[in-house]
């Protein structure tokens, strides 16, 4: 079989950033035929959880906000997301994202290797 094909239910739900939040590891680098995926994950944050300041060493990340709203951060500033929002995180940038609704935020992160 040259197609991977997994269902999500099928992967294991784990702890995310150190207990802040769980996802499910979709893809990871193992698994990509062109070894520039690093990783997909689902992830869910709880209300007024927050992924601290972090970075990704020459990966850049890609969040698609599938529930909720809150506010990322970099170095210059502040912004808000909310349900349909793309947010875009250059490789080496510090970033950090937090929920500051009533409810759990959920997400799908690609991280590319560039």
């Amino acid at each position: 079989m040259i197609i991977t094909v997994k269902h999500a239910l099928e992967v294991e739900k784990s702890e995310a950033h150190g207990g802040a939040g769980s996802r499910r590891l979709y893809i990871d680098d193992r698994e990509s035929p062109s070894k520039r995926v690093q990783g997909m994950t689902h992830g869910w944050m709880p209300i007024g959880g927050m992924y601290d300041w972090h970075d990704h060493q020459d990966i850049e990340e890609i969040m698609y906000v599938i529930k909720g709203n809150g506010e990322v951060s970099d170095e210059e500033g502040t912004y808000t997301y909310q349900e349909g929002s793309v947010c875009v995180f250059p490789a080496n940038t510090k970033h950090k994202i937090t929920n500051t609704s009533d409810d759990v935020n959920e997400f799908i992160f690609v991280r590319i290797y560039v």
